[in-house]
Formats: structure tokens, C-alpha cells, sequence
């Protein structure tokens, strides 16, 4: 083992050490957070409002303080811009990471306290390499750079000292001075709004240096990587970068995404690593060799519910905190956290793949999902589903969306499939006939619509144009940074868009 990575086993061990006492004691560490928050937040308007002093145990605080979404919080988080202070957690919060994870034209505005900055984030920033490091204890991933890639941020319309922009803007923003002699490309390229010109300047500021890792958007890491190997002449990353071993990626499926990174670079020595990182924290680390699950991580400040998407939604539904989760049932994600949001729904569902320790994968959205006849398919399904038709006609997708066709007087319903592909596969038919025969194997509700075509008929595809979601995007001024193409959707808003562009 090299001398800086001794170094660097000394520095992670205590933490590493930390982590495992989480692992084997998840109730306990959990309980602590909980209690660290509500005493923390108890002399905020918040905290008042529900008399957070006089809250005993996590039942009190269950039966008191409603489940909410974003727009519970949106009049709070209006004054907090203004600049008001002690609202949701104390003192004045500086920072919003504007979440647009869906293309939806309303964005959100997630506080970003200093807690949350670096007891989270940065904290969840730190475990990733300190994972790694113990997980690859010869790498040399210290001895080059960090590619990542962020989006923007700006002033915002409320208050002159307040900013707002993508997460990944904000975490560079304030990352420490020394995190530049590590990191590409500079903080001043990596701010730019302007997309297809921050390709540009990314480009030529990193082919000269050693880049030894990547963070980022799987979709937008490729546009970038693509267009590197273009502006280059280059058959593949290794020859741009030969020290190039990790990719940690997250905001989206890789599955969709895996065998086209391959091909970029072609190594049995590159590793993926995921990692579950959102405007409103940092949940989850893979933490395994070639591990399609990553660990809770439960010290970040943030405490954990977990409410079966089996049930109907409202202000106190049941929810089930870490001792009374099961294995492979689906859970919406509710959290409390030092970002000042209380019993939060976030809008993802995750999946326990094993409870000793806590380790999940994520399922879908709790919002992008197709139940217009009540086949409740979920972008888990979906993503199988495609990735099985795929190995099977050895295609290769890009882009895709699926909604429904309603029925109508002379038609049954139908999921119609909008797909933009890399490589189109051997044979069409095939390909759809795969898909919706694994779709059966993964959805016994699809399978029964399905039934001889009862109420749902073979599903629909339209072939899209080259660079169609890219245009799409581009069209409504969000490319890069953590915008996505809904997968799934209850209604035909997304796809019908689509595929008048498609024309």
C-alpha cells in the first residue's frame, strides 16, 4: 500500500469506526437524532408551534406533527428568503437548493442550513471516499482530480443576500479553499450557466490533467463525456485519462446508462459506486463491492419514517420507523431534518434489501408511476423490464417515457412508450414483446390488466428522434445539473409534448 494511503486509512478510521456503531445500533443512533432535533428546533416559530419542549418520545411527536409536502412548508420558506430568521431551524439560512428533479415548471426552494451543509452533505461527501478507500485500500484516487459536474446558482428574486441554484452548484460554492488542489474543473467553469458552453470549457480544461474520479447525473455525465471523446479524436476515456477508476454517480437509474459507460471506458478495474444524495440530504451510500444496494446512513442529522405506499396518503397516515421496516415492500420516504423540514414526504419510495444493517435501493416516486387502470407500474419495474428487453436485442436506450392511452369508445387503454435509443435494437417486435413480458413477471397488477387483453392491449411504441429529450429539455432552459426526464407519468402532460417535438 502506498504511504499517502496509509495516511488516508489513519485519517478514515475513526469514521469508518463510527459507521459501523450505526450499522449494528441503527435504533438507538436513530432515536438520538431525533431527540438532537427536536430539542435543536424547539425555540423556532416551527418548534412552538407544536410545543417541540414538551414532546416525550417519537409517538408524541407521530401524533402531533402532520406528514407534508413542499407546499405545506411554501409560505415558511417565502419568509425565510425574505431573510426572516428562527422559522424552521435557527438562525438566518443563506442557501435554497433549487430542486427540479422533475421537469415540472414549478420549482422548489430546499433550505440549506449550515448544519445540513456540512453535517450532511459534506459529511456525506467525506464517507464516500472514505468507503471507497476502505473498499479499494490500493486505489490511487488521491494522487488525481475529482471530475464533477454541477449546475448553476444565482441571486434570488427575494433577497440580495440569499442564493438559490442546483445542489451541486451550492456544494461547490462553499466547499473549502483546499478542495480545489482536488477537484476539476474550476469553481468559476464548473458555475456556468450556460450548458453547451460549460461543455466547451470543461472540456478543455480537463483533458490535460489527471482526472482519477467522476461524480455526477449519469444522463448528463454522458452528453460531457461524449463530447470530450469527440473534441479529442480519442477511442475511449482511458486514453484521455489512463488513472481513471471511479465513477460515483446518483440521481437517476444506472441501469439504463451501464453498458454505454463500458464502452467509454473500457477497464475491469473502473468501479461504480452509488450514493442517494437530494436537495432536501444525503441518505444512502453503496457501500459494497458491486452492490445493487446502498446503507442508510443515519447520523447525518436527519430521522428516518417510513410510510407503506400500500396506504392512502394524509396529514398522519402510519408510518414505521427503522425497527418495524420489512424487507422488499415499498415505503415513501418521510424525514426530519437539521434543514428545518419536519416529517417531510420527499416523494421517493425505497425498498429494504436487507435490515441488518439498513440497506435500500430506490424504487421510483411516489409521483412518477402509471395507475390509469390499475396496474400501478413503478419505474422499478420499468427499469427491469427494459433492461432484460435490452440484453435480449442487444439495444442500448438513451432516453425514455411512458404514460398511458386512455380508453376511449372504440379502444381499450394502452401504455404508450416514448423511447430515444443509443443503439435500436435487433428487432422492434421483439424488443416490445420482451419488455411487456417482463413487465407481467415484475407487476402481477400489469399482468392481470393484461390478461388477454381485457383492459390493457400490447403496449405502444413511437421511436423518438435523435437528441428529442435533449431539445426537449433545452426548450424549457434545463439542461444539466439535476433535471430529469420523468420516466413515468399518471397523465399524458410530458408525452404529448414530446411527441409534438417529435414531429
Amino acid at each position: 500500500m502506498p504511504v499517502l494511503n496509509k495516511i488516508i486509512s489513519k485519517i478514515h478510521s475513526k469514521r469508518l469506526r463510527q459507521i459501523e456503531h450505526f450499522s449494528k445500533n441503527a435504533e438507538e443512533v436513530q432515536t438520538g437524532q431525533f431527540k438532537h432535533l427536536i430539542k435543536t428546533a424547539s425555540k423556532t416559530e416551527w418548534g412552538k408551534l407544536y410545543d417541540y419542549k414538551s414532546i416525550v418520545n417519537i409517538s408524541d411527536f407521530q401524533q402531533r406533527v402532520p406528514v407534508q409536502d413542499y407546499d405545506a412548508y411554501l409560505s415558511h420558506i417565502i419568509r425565510l428568503r425574505q431573510g426572516e430568521k428562527n422559522l424552521l431551524w435557527p438562525g438566518e439560512i443563506k442557501w435554497f437548493a433549487k430542486s427540479s428533479g422533475t421537469t415540472s415548471s414549478k420549482s422548489k426552494f430546499i433550505p440549506l442550513t449550515n448544519d445540513a451543509l456540512k453535517e450532511c452533505h459534506f459529511k456525506g461527501g467525506r464517507d464516500v471516499m472514505a468507503i471507497y478507500h476502505n473498499n479499494y485500500p490500493e486505489n490511487r484516487i488521491f494522487t488525481g482530480k475529482t471530475l464533477t459536474l454541477g449546475g448553476s446558482h444565482q441571486i434570488n428574486n427575494f433577497n440580495t443576500h440569499s442564493r438559490y441554484g442546483d445542489l451541486s452548484a451550492l456544494l461547490i460554492q462553499n466547499l473549502p479553499f483546499w478542495t480545489r488542489f482536488v477537484r476539476t474543473p474550476s469553481r468559476k467553469v464548473a458555475l456556468l450557466v450556460e450548458w453547451e458552453e460549460k461543455l466547451k470549457l470543461i472540456t478543455a480544461e480537463t483533458i490535460k490533467q489527471n482526472v482519477t474520479s467522476l461524480a455526477g447525473v449519469p444522463s448528463w455525465f454522458l452528453v460531457l463525456l461524449r463530447h470530450i471523446i469527440e473534441f479529442t479524436g480519442k477511442n475511449h476515456l482511458l486514453e484521455i485519462w489512463p488513472n481513471l477508476e471511479l465513477f460515483i454517480h446518483g440521481g437517476v437509474s444506472f441501469n439504463p446508462y451501464r453498458s454505454q459507460y463500458h464502452d467509454l471506458i473500457p477497464s475491469d478495474k473502473m468501479h461504480y459506486m452509488e450514493t442517494y444524495n437530494a436537495s432536501e440530504g444525503f441518505f444512502a451510500i453503496q457501500d459494497e463491492k458491486n452492490s445493487s444496494s446502498m446503507l442508510l446512513m443515519l447520523d447525518y442529522g436527519i430521522f428516518f419514517e417510513f410510510m407503506p405506499v400500500s396506504q392512502k396518503w394524509g396529514p398522519f397516515p402510519e408510518t414505521v420507523t427503522l425497527d418495524r421496516v420489512l424487507p422488499n415492500v415499498d415505503y415513501a420516504v418521510v424525514i426530519s431534518t437539521n434543514g428545518g423540514l419536519w416529517r417531510y414526504l420527499i416523494g421517493d419510495t425505497i425498498r429494504f434489501s436487507c435490515i441488518n444493517p439498513y440497506r435500500i435501493t430506490i424504487s421510483g416516486r411516489t409521483r412518477h408511476y402509471i395507475n390509469a387502470f390499475g396496474e400501478e407500474v413503478i419505474i422499478d419495474n420499468a427499469e427491469k423490464a427494459i433492461q432484460v428487453a435490452c440484453q435480449n436485442t442487444n439495444a442500448i436506450i438513451k432516453e425514455y417515457t411512458a404514460a398511458p392511452v386512455y380508453m376511449s369508445a372504440h379502444n381499450k387503454g394502452a401504455h404508450q412508450w416514448l423511447i430515444e435509443f443509443e443503439k435500436e435494437p435487433d428487432d422492434i417486435s421483439s424488443f416490445m414483446a420482451i419488455m411487456d413480458t417482463e413487465l407481467k413477471e415484475q407487476n402481477s397488477d400489469y399482468e392481470a390488466k393484461r390478461y388477454k387483453d381485457i383492459t390493457l392491449e400490447f403496449p405502444h411504441l413511437t421511436v423518438a428522434k435523435k437528441g428529442l429529450f435533449f431539445n426537449w429539455l433545452k426548450k424549457k432552459n434545463k439542461l444539466g445539473g439535476q433535471n430529469k426526464v420523468p420516466r413515468l407519468s399518471n397523465t399524458r402532460d410530458y408525452i404529448d409534448e414530446l411527441l409534438e417535438l417529435n414531429k
